[in-house]
């Protein structure tokens, strides 16, 4: 079946970008805005991405839709679009590629299916895809389809036909890098406050360059994304204990990830970020955060 549009919910960071680059390789792009903030409608601009009046609209339109949200609101959202497309009995194929458990997505497409859509599960690896790296891992009866995708601009990797695939990999990958950001944030933290940050910056660099290399350069850009990682740590938890795993040390990032976003740098949007805001900068603000006084 030939691609000749693709619609995405919903155009956040990521969403818009991958919009953006679907569009300049020559798709048209689509979504549906209603109830969406001020920045989404921006960013969907920006991205060149044309609104439809319903979700019903957006089914009939697209041939297939891009699902990218926070992880929280994978299955609310699925369960509306499955109506859309049962009762404009569209054909479509729906891509989840949220950041959630194999289970979850596994719920996720069991109301798309019964809706009389097509589906396929989506993990994606690395950055909005504003230069090439970021990895689209597809699993699913429509990862095949999905894969045509790869002819405007993004690395699509099949896996298998198996619904939960594509989304193991991300949690498997997403616990390590994400995971470690959580606690080299808390180690970094702690170590400011008990007043030795300096001899144990000093002591990474003679033993752990490579890590504390790491953490220099993906700590900056973390605070304004914290909100929606405290969903996909607790998704990861989710995927580690139905293979009989602890969920903890996840649930401890997402409990790291909940207290970053409720600072100020937290509440910072991407584009608001001060860019000159080192690794030092901020741990020096999380930890004014965490001696600041409560107000009731």
């Amino acid at each position: 079946m030939a691609i000749g549009s693709v619609g995405i919910l919903s155009p956040g960071e990521m969403g818009h970008t991958i919009g953006g680059v679907l569009r300049e390789n020559g798709l048209q792009v689509l979504t549906h805005l209603g109830g969406r903030s001020g920045r989404s409608r921006s960013l969907a601009e920006r991205a060149g991405m044309e609104d439809t009046p319903s979700l019903e609209e957006l089914v009939r339109q697209a041939d297939m839709l891009l699902c990218v949200l926070v992880p929280a609101r994978a299955v609310t959202v699925a369960q509306e679009v499955a109506a859309a497309i049962a009762a404009a009995q569209a054909d479509i194929l729906y891509v989840d590629c949220n950041a959630i458990a194999p289970s979850t997505v596994r719920l996720v497409g069991d109301a798309i299916l019964n809706a009389g859509g097509r589906f396929a599960d989506v993990g994606i690896v690395g950055p909005p895809p504003r230069k090439p790296g970021t990895r689209f891992y597809a699993s699913g009866p429509g990862a095949s389809e999905f894969a045509g995708l790869s002819d405007f601009g993004l690395d699509v990797r099949v896996m298998g036909d198996e619904i939960g695939q594509a989304s193991g990999i991300k949690m498997c990958y997403a616990a390590l890098t994400k995971g470690l950001q959580a606690l080299g944030t808390e180690l970094l933290l702690a170590a400011r406050l008990m007043g030795f940050e300096e001899t144990l910056r000093a002591e990474q660099r003679e033993s752990i360059p490579d890590v504390l290399a790491w953490l220099e350069r993906s700590l900056p850009p973390m605070p304004p994304k914290t909100y929606r990682w405290v969903g996909e740590m607790e998704e990861i938890a989710t995927c580690f204990s139905d293979l009989g795993l602890t969920p903890n040390i996840l649930l401890g990032a997402a409990d790291m990830y909940r207290f970053v976003a409720d600072t100020p740098i937290g509440k910072e949007s991407p584009e608001e970020r001060d860019a000159g805001r080192d690794m030092d900068g901020i741990v020096a603000a999380l930890a004014d955060a965490l001696s600041a006084p409560v107000r009731s």
